[in-house]
């Protein structure tokens, strides 16, 4: 099906046409300005110096051929040269039917169905997951959830951090106590930041850790069983935090997958002339002559041998290109690390590590801050551990619940509904900015129920479910599938309905720009539009029967369009609040 901006397009580009001007002008977007028009273009305003005729005759033209158009309530041209343009409630509910009865609501898509890798996590194992991680996990899981939305294959990856000197730092320690392997993951938790701080002043410690993380690197037995223990523990402990992140990830593969790769790779790329020696560092250059300021070499190999972060993102994508020749690879990681992902993107077209035809994508994310402006702390000036945080947005949800008297739940059904809420609250208070700029984490206010928040979300859908047992209980059991939908009645109605039919346009654009900020603004979007038209309806009361069954079809609707939208979020839905 065609989406209702497409429809509309296809019109107005016909009536340029017509009136002899270059179709192509004819493009159509929703309005910035909804109090005088629910659609415009400007095609107009771009053609008039080809043309050399004002364009507001060339608009004027335009909407000529249009004003007798059946999907058209009104075509307009407003000076310089706009032309406004609402839609007829024919073509309105005629596309909505479409969405209803369509797989996904209509939402398809633009290109063609591509197999895409998201490389988004990234943790350290044998360390606990801080809040430093959240941004990766839910920007990364919502576009994974995304784009299997819109019908790509989409893999993700965690791309753990498993095989550098923490893993040596972590034997090293283990052989001083007289051990041979970790018993649990908090002995690990311990273990790991003491040693680091150790190699910090004990020069013979460090240089204990680096021999050990060698030893392991080179197949020794002992060291390889122990990291199979440290492997062990950490990723049951990882699943299990992600888990309370709604996240999960289809392939746990990290640094030691791509460590057998290395050195066929590194071999070639002397071989074929691409990596040179500068100052005793194996290295590709990688500068343009479009650069606007230097692009350093990409590193390959130290001028001691050692690999590097550079080297081994290579070699995973040797690893990715042989296991799953990807169409496209998106990477959700720290900002700051953008001109590593540069030099690493441009060495793989460069070298052929990849086709040239393959995407590479660096979604790079900003900082999430506290109230004070800079990174996130606990109260006594520490990293976060993530389920710290969860657990303590998840009990203020709790509180403020309890506080509610008209809340009819049990205690149970209270913990695990503010289980749900507090996932959204920090969810949606993350992904409702763009992913690149900081943000402030504000508790208080992602979890109001009130303003752009995901409780807000939370209360209009609960409220929509409200409806249907209030239906359910004055009119007996009954099939919302089966209502028709009818043309809008007021204003206010078809707000709600024009909302809706953005959906597929919406999701697309979100996925293709990789930003589901979008999803959220389209959420708010259409939760304020629903409770305008929630308040100004007097939905169970209606004694016209066929208006109260149409207005049940678009609340059942808009709840579903909101299901979809949370479910690519990676949020939960709660049923009562």
């Amino acid at each position: 099906m065609k989406y209702l901006t497409e429809k509309l397009e296809l019109k107005v580009k016909q009536a340029f046409s017509d009136a002899g001007f270059d179709r192509e002008a004819g493009k159509v977007t929703v309005s910035n300005r909804p109090d005088l028009c629910e659609f415009q273009c400007n095609g107009a305003m771009a053609l008039a110096k080809k043309e050399k005729k004002n364009p507001f005759d060339i608009a004027e033209a335009v909407c000529a051929r249009l004003k007798d158009d059946e999907a058209f309530s009104k075509a307009e041209t407003v000076k310089p040269g706009f032309i406004n343009l609402n839609v007829s409630d024919a073509i309105l509910i005629e596309t909505l039917k479409e969405m209803r009865e369509t797989d996904r609501c209509g939402a398809h898509l633009d290109v063609d169905h591509e197999k895409i890798i998201i490389d988004y996590g990234g943790p350290n194992v044998a360390k606990p997951l801080h809040i430093g991680h959240l941004r990766s996990a839910i920007i990364g899981e919502s576009l994974k959830k995304m784009g299997r939305f819109l019908g790509h294959e989409v893999i993700g990856d965690i791309h753990l951090g498993d095989w550098g000197l923490q893993m040596g730092l972590i034997i090293a320690e283990l052989k001083e106590r007289g051990k041979e392997y970790p018993d649990t993951i908090s002995e690990l938790e311990e273990i790991y930041p003491l040693a680091s701080e150790k190699s910090k002043t004990d020069a013979a410690f460090k240089d204990k850790a680096m021999e050990e993380t060698f030893k392991l690197q080179h197949g020794d037995k002992h060291n390889l069983d122990v990291w199979h223990r440290i492997m062990e523990l950490s990723v049951a402990d990882l699943k299990k935090n992600y888990e309370k992140l709604n996240v999960d990830f289809d392939l746990w593969l990290g640094e030691s997958d791509a460590d057998p790769y290395i050195e066929e790779m590194v071999q070639r790329l002397k071989d074929e002339g691409y990596a040179h020696e500068s100052e005793g560092a194996l290295v590709v250059d990688v500068t343009e002559e479009s650069d606007s300021k230097e692009v350093p070499p990409c590193m390959i190999l130290k001028s001691d041998g050692a690999s590097l972060y550079t080297t081994t993102d290579l070699a995973t994508l040797v690893e990715r290109q042989r296991d799953y020749a990807p169409d496209r690879i998106i990477y959700v990681v720290d900002k700051r690390q953008q001109l590593h992902f540069t030099q690493v993107f441009r060495a793989a077209k460069k070298c052929g590590i990849v086709p040239e035809s393959t995407d590479l994508d660096f979604l790079g994310f900003g900082t999430m801050n506290g109230k004070d402006g800079k990174p996130f702390k606990t109260r006594e000036g520490g990293v976060m551990r993530l389920e710290v945080l969860l657990d303590d947005v998840t009990s203020e949800m709790y509180k403020k619940m309890k506080e509610n008297d008209s809340i009819s739940l049990s205690d149970e059904e209270i913990r695990d509904t503010a289980g749900i809420i507090a996932l959204s609250a920090i969810k949606y208070g993350d992904l409702s900015n763009q992913a690149s700029k900081d943000y402030i984490f504000d508790s208080d206010k992602f979890t109001s129920f009130e303003g752009n928040t995901g409780p807000y979300i939370m209360y209009t859908m609960v409220r929509i479910k409200s409806i249907l047992r209030k239906y359910a209980a004055e009119y007996g059991d009954f099939d919302p599938e089966a209502f028709e939908l009818k043309p809008p009645v007021s204003d206010v109605e078809k707000a709600l309905m024009l909302t809706i039919s953005g959906f597929g346009n919406m999701i697309r654009s979100a996925f293709n720009e990789i930003a589901p900020h979008r999803v959220c603004a389209y959420m708010y979007e259409l939760a304020n539009e629903f409770n305008r038209f929630y308040h100004n309806t007097k939905i169970i009361s209606e004694e016209d029967r066929e208006k109260r069954e149409g207005w049940m079809a678009l609340s059942v609707f808009t709840l579903r369009i909101f299901s979809y939208c949370v479910e690519m979020l990676g949020m939960k839905e709660a049923d009562q609040m």
